[in-house]
């Protein structure tokens, strides 16, 4: 079946798109625990980029699950192949000329570098939100680590699945040590030195 898939070559390029919103496409990628503050980082981060006049786009974890991957399970298998489609995704985007930011616990060192060879190393911008799983639990906005722990739910990331951190992420943030203006700050320093 996949050699009678030949794709097709298009005459307007990356460096075209790309040129014409006046920007380098680039995927930050937002991992840590479940009430980290990914979502929130990335939430106002978009905004941030979104006032310079930047052309963005957020992947979030339940969004995507709620549609694209809404056949998917929580178990190894499906995180994986979850986390795969939406490198997939991500990558049409910034060949699109766009910047995107994607907001996923992608708790797998191995599915992180999955995305990274997708997408490029040199268009990858790990935030590993290491937010202490004590303040994510006490946060709980969407009482998932109550469910997880009265044992509803079954392989919840922290609890009885496992997190793997990064190694050497670009930017670590912890959200109880720094405020989100600051957190965006940062981010927006490595997104202004990659651009140089």
């Amino acid at each position: 079946m996949k050699e009678n898939i030949i794709p097709h070559n298009f005459s307007v390029s990356q460096n075209e798109r790309s040129d014409l919103k006046e920007q380098k496409p680039m995927l930050l990628w937002f991992t840590g625990l479940s009430g980290s503050g990914k979502s929130t980082l990335a939430d106002a981060l978009e905004r941030a980029l979104f006032q310079r006049n930047m052309h963005t786009y957020l992947l979030d974890g339940d969004n995507v699950r709620g549609g694209l991957n809404n056949n998917l399970t929580f178990s190894p298998e499906d995180r994986t192949e979850n986390i795969r489609r939406i490198a997939e995704v991500a990558n049409l985007m910034l060949d699109a000329g766009l910047i995107v930011l994607a907001s996923f616990i992608s708790p797998y060192r191995e599915n992180r570098e999955m995305v990274k060879r997708i997408v490029g190393y040199k268009n990858f911008i790990e935030v590993y939100v290491n937010t202490p799983i004590e303040i994510c639990e006490s946060r709980d906005v969407k009482g998932l680590y109550a469910k997880a722990r009265a044992g509803e739910i079954k392989n919840f990331t922290g609890v009885d699945a496992p997190y793997e951190p990064p190694m050497a992420a670009d930017i670590e943030i912890d959200t109880s040590q720094i405020s989100v203006e600051d957190a965006v700050s940062l981010i927006l320093k490595e997104i202004d030195d990659r651009v140089k």
